[in-house]
């Protein structure tokens, strides 16, 4: 089915995708991102800037409509809720879950999807995307959002660190109030400021594995939940038993 992407609202996988939200194992996801936007960061991220564009709030939204003829509102609802609640383990991501209105809201964590050493800092890139799943009879729309990389650098961890045997990885569970250690820190990056929007970026290479592996995450979703609508998620979901 043709994706359309809309680019609307607001701004906002190296080693491991968290198991509070398996949609797919990182290495799959990064397997998948390379064979569909090919093994060069810098180019691929090129590719995919100019298929978007940015609303007046700066914000990139993925959206798609999925048909399911025959299929009720509630019967949908139940298929999508059981998705939703298998793959999001953490009890905190369904933010939303009405079934009087048919709609469910996702928001959970994706930590580490793109990684970078630079001559300085290292930086471990996580995503926060906002999952909006509305149903009515025979049909479900989709709506992925993400506002921003949430950025966790290392300034003991780049190439010409004079510390080099105190480098520390990134740590994406680390409170945004841990001191512990004075080389890390927080940071957002809104995604229509970075390259490929902005060529002259400092963080370029950083941010060009973060957005397709961001785009190639998003991609995933969709077509998970488009395989869960029309076929179910463990494909033994019908009435006869």
């Amino acid at each position: 089915m043709k994706k359309s992407i809309i680019i609307s609202v607001v701004m906002a996988l190296i080693c491991v995708i968290p198991t509070k939200a398996q949609v797919m194992k990182a290495a799959d996801l990064e397997k998948y991102a390379k064979q569909r936007y090919g093994e060069k960061w810098l180019d691929a991220a090129a590719t995919i800037g100019r298929t978007l564009t940015f609303d007046k709030n700066e914000s990139l939204t993925y959206q798609e409509i999925v048909q399911a003829p025959g299929k009720t509102m509630q019967q949908l609802y139940i298929t999508l809720n059981y998705w939703a609640t298998a793959t999001f383990k953490d009890r905190q991501a369904i933010t939303l879950n009405d079934k009087e209105a048919g709609c469910i809201i996702i928001s959970s964590c994706i930590s580490n999807i793109a990684e970078h050493m630079g001559t300085i800092n290292k930086y471990s890139v996580s995503i926060t995307p906002i999952i909006r799943i509305d149903i009515k009879d025979q049909k479900v729309r989709v709506t992925y959002t993400i506002q921003n990389y949430d950025i966790l650098a290392d300034t003991s961890g780049g190439w010409l660190s004079l510390n080099a045997d105190e480098r520390t990885a990134g740590d994406a569970k680390r409170k945004k109030d841990d001191k512990t250690n004075a080389h890390l820190y927080d940071e957002q990056w809104e995604i229509a400021h970075h390259y490929p929007f902005v060529e002259k970026d400092a963080q370029k290479r950083t941010c060009a594995k973060a957005l397709v592996m961001t785009h190639a995450y998003s991609n995933a979703v969709l077509d998970k939940i488009e395989e869960a609508i029309k076929n179910g998620v463990v494909g033994n979901e019908d009435d006869n038993w």
